[in-house]
């Protein structure tokens, strides 16, 4: 258990949110994670091609606002039965902000990680 498991990150007024960067695609050799989870302020990426929490990473992301062409896709396929869900690219924002900052958390494999570890997180790629 990290002493600490979500992170307040400072934002820009107007400032586009895109998604954590990466090398490894999960499709088509440009998408980089699934919107799991996605609701008006909030949104859970999954970076594996799984509808789950447990395997690989996952990043959740509070107090944005979530771009309202993912959220609608997000929506409709969820409707949908979830057979596929929103993939998402490095080049394409997820929201802006909605107030001073963006809570992010991070987990593997279901274990909440601490997002303040600079050996694992917040390196160039």
């Amino acid at each position: 258990d990290p002493p600490v498991t979500a992170v307040a990150l400072a934002t820009g007024r107007d400032e586009p949110l895109y998604l954590p960067g990466r090398k490894e695609d999960i499709a088509g050799g440009v998408y980089r994670a699934l919107a799991l989870y996605a609701e008006e302020t909030r949104l859970t990426l999954g970076y594996t091609r799984d509808d789950s929490v447990a395997p690989g990473y996952l990043i959740h992301l509070e107090n944005l606002c979530v771009d309202a062409n993912l959220l609608a896709l997000y929506r409709q396929l969820h409707q949908a039965g979830r057979r596929e869900l929103p993939g998402l690219r490095l080049d394409v924002p997820l929201g802006a902000r909605r107030g001073e900052s963006v809570l992010v958390a991070v987990r593997d494999r279901g274990t909440f990680m601490d997002p303040r570890s600079r050996k694992d997180w917040w390196q160039g790629y």
